[in-house]
């Protein structure tokens, strides 16, 4: 009987941890007002899903892209090296990286001298507003079919 007890109350206090870090959207929605000084997010038709500043780069599709990457947006190459040493945008990577920007880089890089050009800081709710934008890009079938389409034309 204990036992079953305490099974009981182990699986019950994982529950909110499990909830949490997986991120709550509705939450990243109303966090994500933050971001909108310098962030929009406008589909790849020209849709505009959230205005917002053009001070950094469009957010749509960033769940699972490389960082550094957006088209014709001028970034700090530190945050290009990071992409093309393989950073890749998770919830866990872009909490880190929003809740501190540079010294998120610094630790990636190993490079004490390296920056960011995102000054701001999110210091909480940074898998709330993953989890919002993730709802924002190509759907997986339209993904799968990008890539295995620039992978073609590599060849």
């Amino acid at each position: 009987m204990k036992s079953i007890l305490s099974t009981a109350i182990v699986f019950a206090l994982t529950l909110p941890v499990t909830a949490w870090a997986e991120g709550d959207p509705e939450a990243g929605q109303k966090a994500f007002n933050k971001c909108k000084s310098c962030h929009q997010i406008v589909s790849d038709t020209g849709e505009t899903l959230s205005k917002g500043g053009r001070t950094g780069p469009n957010l749509w599709g960033i769940a699972g892209r490389q960082a550094g990457t957006v088209e014709d947006f001028r970034y700090g190459d530190d945050l290009v090296a990071a992409g093309e040493a393989g950073l890749v945008w998770d919830a866990e990577t872009f909490a880190a990286y929003t809740a501190d920007p540079r010294g998120f880089l610094r630790e990636f890089l190993e490079d004490n001298k390296a920056k960011s050009k995102m000054a701001f800081r999110l210091k909480t709710g940074g898998e709330d507003v993953y989890a919002y934008l993730a709802q924002f890009g190509p759907a997986p079938a339209e993904a799968e079919a990008e890539a295995s389409d620039s992978e073609n034309a590599s060849d």
